[in-house]
C-alpha cells in the first residue's frame, strides 16, 4: 500500500468513527457498566437549575448505566449515608462510584481538619525486636472535611474493594440567592471561617494519595467560570443564581468528565 492509499484509508476510518459517535454512543470500557453518583445538587435528579444533569449526558456520551443518589444541600457528611443506601439497595451490583460533592462544605463553614491523629504504639523490627514508634490514624471526626472524607472512602474500600472509585472536585461558584435566609456570595470572598473554596478543592485532591483513588480535578478541566457574565450562558440564572450549571454547563461537564473517565478502567473484573 502507498503513501496517498495509507492516507485515504485512514481518514476514511476517521470519518466514519465521527460519522458513529454523532449517531450514538461509542462501545468504549463504560459503555453499560452500572455507575453510582453521589453528591449534592448538582446530581441531584430531581434536576436543579437544569433540565438535564452529567450523568444524563455522560449515558448519552458513554453508556454508563446511571444510579443516583446525590441529595440537593447535602454535604461530604451525608455521602456515607448515601453509600449505605446504595450497598442496602443494590449490594455488590455496581460496577464503579463517582462522587462530587464539597461546595455545600465550603457554604457551611465545615472546618478542613487533619487527616490523622498521631499516637505512639510499639511495633515490631527487623532482630526481631520492638520499637515505640509515632503511628499515624485516620481521623474520622465528623466535624471536619477530611475527617468526613476518610469515614466515606473508609467504608468504600472496605465495602467495594474490587470496584472503581472516583472523587470529582467542586466546579467553581458565584453568586446565588435562594431567599433572605441563603444568600451566598461568588468565591472571590471567603466563607464565615476564613477559608476559600480553593481550599476545599485541594483538600479533595489531596484524597487521591491518602485512599489510593483517583480524584478528577472537575474544577478545572470542566472550564465552567462563573464569576464572569460571559459563562452565564451555562449557569440557571444569571442574576439569582450562578451555582448551578445549566443543561448546556452540566453537558460541558459531562464531555470534560468523558474524556477523563477514558482514562481510567470501569471496573476491575
Amino acid at each position: 500500500m502507498n503513501f496517498r492509499n495509507l492516507i485515504f484509508v485512514v481518514v476514511t476510518f476517521w470519518s466514519s468513527i465521527q460519522v458513529y459517535a454523532q449517531e450514538g454512543t461509542v462501545r468504549n470500557q463504560w459503555y453499560g457498566k452500572k455507575v453510582a453518583y453521589l453528591g449534592d445538587s448538582i446530581t441531584d435528579e430531581r434536576h436543579v437549575g437544569t433540565t438535564k444533569n452529567y450523568w444524563e449526558f455522560l449515558y448519552e456520551l458513554l453508556g454508563i448505566e446511571p444510579l443516583v443518589y446525590g441529595k440537593n444541600g447535602h454535604q461530604w457528611v451525608d455521602i456515607l449515608g448515601q453509600a449505605e443506601k446504595l450497598k442496602a439497595e443494590r449490594g455488590d451490583d455496581v460496577d464503579a462510584i463517582l462522587i462530587f460533592a464539597g461546595t455545600n462544605d465550603f457554604y457551611g463553614n465545615v472546618p478542613l481538619g487533619e487527616w490523622y491523629t498521631i499516637k505512639y504504639d510499639s511495633v515490631e523490627v527487623s532482630g526481631p525486636t520492638k520499637e515505640v514508634r509515632r503511628r499515624r490514624y485516620f481521623q474520622m471526626e465528623n466535624a471536619t472535611l477530611r475527617g468526613r472524607i476518610n469515614q466515606v472512602l473508609s467504608y468504600l474500600k472496605m465495602n467495594y474493594p474490587t470496584k472503581q472509585v472516583i472523587v470529582l472536585t467542586p466546579i467553581h461558584r458565584a453568586y446565588a440567592k435562594f431567599g433572605q435566609k441563603n444568600i451566598q456570595p461568588e468565591e472571590s470572598y471567603p466563607n464565615r471561617i476564613g477559608l476559600y473554596i480553593d481550599e476545599y478543592v485541594e483538600a479533595i485532591k489531596e484524597a487521591a494519595n491518602v485512599w489510593a483513588v483517583p480524584v478528577i480535578d472537575l474544577n478545572s478541566v470542566c472550564g465552567l467560570f462563573p464569576m464572569y457574565d460571559s459563562h452565564t450562558r451555562y449557569f440557571a440564572n444569571e442574576v439569582k443564581d450562578r451555582l448551578h450549571p445549566n443543561a448546556e454547563g452540566h453537558y460541558r461537564m459531562a464531555k470534560a468528565l468523558m474524556y477523563q473517565l477514558l482514562a481510567f478502567p470501569a471496573d476491575f473484573e
